[in-house]
């Protein structure tokens, strides 16, 4: 039997990734090769196979193409696919209801972050939200110089007091190219964690909507736009504009796959439902629709059957015999029989019947909008005439809430709350003073934003999390709707500035913010919705670290005697168990917010996670006691620290002892039992 493998100890290989994609839709241009680290076997793309599967549709040096560009987009790619050795370190000190809470709030690098959840929550997130820096020349930005050595960027990207980040003021040579590689590369890093029916909303003015835009074709595919909404959040105009005073800025909203997206709507005010929906029935609202089709003709050879009469007599609907059908037009000809039409409805007007065709007002043959099967499944339900005599279907709304009808929402969004006077006042509400954050984003725009693109069990991520607006519209949704939505929250610990109110107020970076607005609101919100009992409020706060382990790739001769103990124990001095077991949920694609417990077999910790779906002991010289209690929980992934065993036999019989508890095989084995 194989020795079980080590975990990775790093973040996802974003090629890697890229490749397990491809493999799912073209397995036929992969074959094997051995990789020249390991010496295994392992999957690589033939490219001559991969051109003929994509026929003429490929390029390899275009001398003009069409493709947006800029100083940097082959450095930001590079590092999109780049792995990092970083982990995530738990502070329960700063967590809200720890054990049981599933919303998560992570301090760090946003693109460091989101390198590090891959594997946890590649495919999970039902819809992002961000609020990046606008590129205004005043904002912060990160500053990625990924043409840079490791140690040249670390140094570099700090401004004259030390900090992480620096302005990106016009000066710069490279002011929207910087701006650009920075977003591009959080992009591609997020889109790997949306669901299949998942949408992207980003939050942006004039400054950069243009080059975002063209960053989200690249990164989601044009064809996945879904919208660009202007929201109006300074009705009055900022009068120090320049030649308008602007009171609007943009959300661009991009699907995963648009065909596998559905939208909610907004709900309806009484006095709407008068203008926007004609009719009710005990379904609900609806409005009537025109059944014939406009715009430009189509080829009626291919669609003959979409221009017949439509027979209406004692309040049903039908149509004339196929036979009849087939006469009407000739699709060898491309040419209606007009003197057999005019017989057909002097034939059923005699008969008593009300004859509609799909012509236009002046009389031009035109078509319907369904072909005569559906029409034949529709009509009962679905048709009705106008007050003005003309043949409609009835379109209804996008879902019922209760018995609240709602509509589809517009590419215009204002409401008075909206405004950011408004949303200062939400957090005066809160922190008692309104200028504890600059520009925090209106409660209730975000609230309207999860109604739209949320489902009540989504997970949800805002990687910009500033004042942490997103989170707090997450519990008051829950709360008003039931839901069970779970936010992640990703900021950058920056520095609160110098005399500001925060600053005074104590708050040191905008993560101590973040997470004080979350408590404050979670708080408050359970007192507006005692009903609300299971309302999760709670937050697991974690913090960007280095690795849990030394850095052991040197030679045996490289280090003296004291170091040597370094490859029989590598974990860091001053790291504990939660450590090393969100390192390892990480690494092995377990999710952060799972329930977890913990119990003591023969003074040796075991923690549960999720009732087994992970479970872990990393404690010194484990005993038969402590494997037979680990193989009770019917566990689906097992973690051991190498220091658990004295030597490779105890190793090998505790395998055997799940293999014989558990009824695994030698390959179970090598699948499910990981040590570090």
């Amino acid at each position: 039997m194989e020795r079980p493998e080590r975990l990775s100890l790093q973040s996802a290989d974003g090629a890697q990734l890229n490749l397990d994609a491809l493999y799912q839709i073209a397995p036929s241009c992969f074959t094997e090769a051995t990789d020249p680290k390991t010496g295994k076997i392992k999957r690589v793309v033939n490219f001559d196979v991969l051109r003929q599967l994509l026929g003429d549709d490929t390029v390899e040096d275009a001398t003009e193409a069409y493709e947006f560009n800029w100083v940097g987009k082959q450095e930001a790619r590079a590092e999109v696919l780049r792995p990092i050795n970083k982990t995530l370190r738990p502070v329960k000190e700063d967590s809200v209801d720890w054990d049981y809470t599933q919303n998560l709030y992570i301090e760090g690098d946003n693109l460091e972050v989101l390198k590090l959840l891959q594997k946890s929550y590649l495919g999970k997130v039902k819809m992002i939200y961000i609020d990046p820096p606008y590129n205004t020349g005043n904002d912060f930005v990160y500053h990625d110089d990924f043409a840079q050595s490791a140690v040249e960027y670390d140094e570099s990207n700090r401004d004259e007091e030390g900090n992480r980040f620096r302005k990106n003021t016009d000066s710069n040579g490279r002011f929207h190219s910087d701006w650009c590689s920075m977003i591009y590369t959080r992009l591609m890093n997020s889109r790997s964690l949306l669901s299949n029916d998942g949408l992207i909303c980003i939050s942006i003015d004039h400054h950069e909507v243009v080059n975002l835009a063209n960053i989200c074709d690249i990164v989601f595919g044009s064809d996945n736009r879904v919208g660009i909404i202007s929201v109006i959040n300074n009705l009055k105009g900022r009068s120090d504009d320049a030649f308008f005073a602007t009171c609007n800025e943009f959300l661009l909203v991009y699907a995963k796959n648009k065909f596998s997206l559905s939208l909610n709507g907004f709900k309806l005010e009484d006095e709407e439902l008068d203008n926007d929906y004609e009719k009710q029935d005990e379904i609900g609202y609806y409005k009537l629709i025109g059944f014939r089709k406009t715009g430009n003709a189509w080829k009626r050879d291919e669609r003959p059957f979409m221009f017949y009469p439509i027979l209406f007599k004692d309040g049903i609907f039908s149509s004339v015999e196929k036979s009849e059908l087939e006469l009407i037009y000739n699709p060898v000809a491309s040419v209606f029989n007009d003197d057999f039409i005019e017989n057909l409805t002097e034939k059923y007007t005699q008969l008593g019947y009300k004859v509609t065709w799909p012509k236009t007002e002046a009389g031009e043959y035109g078509r319907w909008r369904w072909g005569v099967d559906t029409f034949y499944q529709q009509k009962d339900t679905n048709l009705e005439y106008n007050r003005a005599g003309t043949l409609c279907t009835k379109m209804r709304a996008t879902f019922e809430d209760g018995s609240v009808r709602v509509k589809s929402a517009k590419t215009l969004w204002y409401k008075p709350e909206y405004d950011t006077g408004s949303s200062a006042k939400v957090l005066k509400s809160l922190f008692g003073k309104a200028d504890i954050f600059d520009n925090p984003k209106s409660l209730v725009y975000l609230t309207d934003l999860l109604t739209v693109g949320s489902q009540k069990d989504s997970i949800v991520l805002d990687f910009f999390s500033g004042s942490a607006t997103f989170a707090h519209a997450v519990m008051k949704l829950n709360a008003e709707d039931g839901g069970k939505r779970r936010f992640i929250m990703v900021q950058w610990p920056e520095e609160t500035p110098k005399d500001s109110e925060a600053l005074k107020a104590g708050y040191k970076n905008i993560c101590e913010i973040g997470k004080e607005r979350i408590r404050r609101a979670g708080k408050k919100i359970k007192e507006e919705h005692p009903e609300a009992k299971d309302l999760d409020t709670g937050f697991r706060v974690f913090r960007i670290d280095e690795s849990n382990f030394e850095d052991v790739e040197r030679t045996p001769k490289e280090y003296n005697q004291d170091q040597l103990e370094l490859f029989l124990n590598n974990v860091k001095s001053d790291r504990d168990d939660l450590d090393l077991l969100f390192g390892c949920m990480l690494d092995w694609g377990v999710k952060l917010s799972l329930p977890m417990s913990s119990e003591e077999v023969d003074g040796k910790m075991i923690y549960t996670v999720n009732e087994g779906d992970l479970v872990a002991c990393f404690a010194e010289k484990v005993t038969d006691s402590v494997v037979k209690a680990m193989a009770d929980k019917q566990p689906l992934r097992v973690i051991f620290r190498d220091s658990c065993f004295e030597q490779d036999a105890d190793k090998i019989n505790i395998y055997e002892t799940f293999k014989q508890l558990l009824d695994w095989s030698d390959k179970d084995v090598e699948k499910n039992i990981r040590v570090i």
